[in-house]
This record gives C-alpha cells, structure tokens and sequence, in this order.
C-alpha cells in the first residue's frame, strides 16, 4: 500500500447525493469506506487509482460513497463555538476582520454579568483586540459597533457558509458533488 493509501479519506455523501456535511466536511477513512462497502450500506460512487490488496482480493479505494438509506439531518444545527463563527464567516463581528477559527474568541453582546446568556442570539465571533476593548460593556459603551445581530442560524445556511471555505485537501473525484447546485458553464 502506498503512503498515500494511509491518508485517502471517502467523501461521504447523504443518500441524495450531498455530502452529509460541508463543514466539516464529511469525510471517512479508508478502512471504514471499505467496511461499509463489505457491510453493503454505502454506494462506491468514485475511486481512487490506488488498489488494497487481501490474500483473497484487490479492490481500489472508494473516493466517494453514497449512503444507502438517507439520514435526516437535525433541523437545528448544534449551539457549538465553531458554528457560530461559521454562521458569521468566520469574521469579528465588532472590526469585520477574517480570521482562522483559532484565532477567534465569542463575545456575549449582552455581557453575562449584566444578565446576558450564552445562546445563538446574544454570541458573535469576535477578535481578541475587540473582545479586551468591550470586556463586559456593551459595545457602544466599549466604543465598537456590532455589525450584525447575532441569530440563530438553519443548516442550510451553516452548509452555504461551509461551501465557501474549502477544506486543505479537495480530491477531484469530489468536486462534481461538494458544490452540486453552483452554476454549470456554458459552452
């Protein structure tokens, strides 16, 4: 098996032929691509050129799978740090700065200590500098102006928001089914 066999993920798509999830994106191991393919609860939609071997077989890894029986995705997407900085693109809310999702803090718009509560509604992604600059004010006593009030966002928005920040690694087996309802080209 070759080094890059060690690392080939699937892409796991829904059985409607969407990856279950952008962001992250849905990824299996090899292992357990090729498991589900033997327990015949996944499609092998694409494969990589690289084969597995057994003593009794060969079979090339699955680059893309398709699940068997759709699974229904929780309406509301999970309160989860990440997901609010991808609700707000990953942007401070206060200067409009992009950042790396370490690079982010969440700010309660109505500080805690004045009663606030940690829920979609009252937490924006923020950047350090903005953060130490409102502490626990609000922001226009702490001089900063919110650009956008926080709300809870739908799955579908959280996977749009997902789609515009590609993972590292993008196989081109999966291009056709990571970006399934941008426009075709024409020619």
């Amino acid at each position: 098996m070759t080094a890059f066999a060690q690392h080939a993920p699937a892409l796991l798509l829904n059985a409607d032929f969407r990856p279950v999830s952008y962001f992250p994106l849905s990824l299996w191991s090899w292992q357990n691509a090729i498991k589900a393919v033997f327990m015949s609860r996944v499609h092998v939609v694409s494969e990589y050129n690289t084969m597995v071997h057994s003593p009794s077989m060969e079979m090339a890894l699955p680059s893309v799978i398709a699940l068997k029986d759709y699974i229904q995705t929780s309406q509301r997407p999970a309160f989860t740090r990440f997901n609010v900085f991808l609700r707000d693109r990953f942007a401070c809310q206060y200067c409009g700065t992009h950042f790396h999702a370490e690079d982010l803090t969440f700010d309660h718009v109505v500080p805690r200590s004045r009663g606030g509560r940690t829920t979609w509604e009252n937490v924006v992604a923020a950047c350090s500098p903005c953060n130490l600059q409102k502490a626990n004010k609000t922001a226009r006593n702490a001089g900063l102006k919110l650009l956008k009030a926080p709300y809870q966002p739908s799955n579908t928005e959280l996977h749009k928001n997902g789609r515009t920040f590609p993972p590292n690694y993008l196989h081109e087996s999966w291009c056709d089914y990571l970006y399934w309802d941008s426009e075709l080209e024409s020619g």
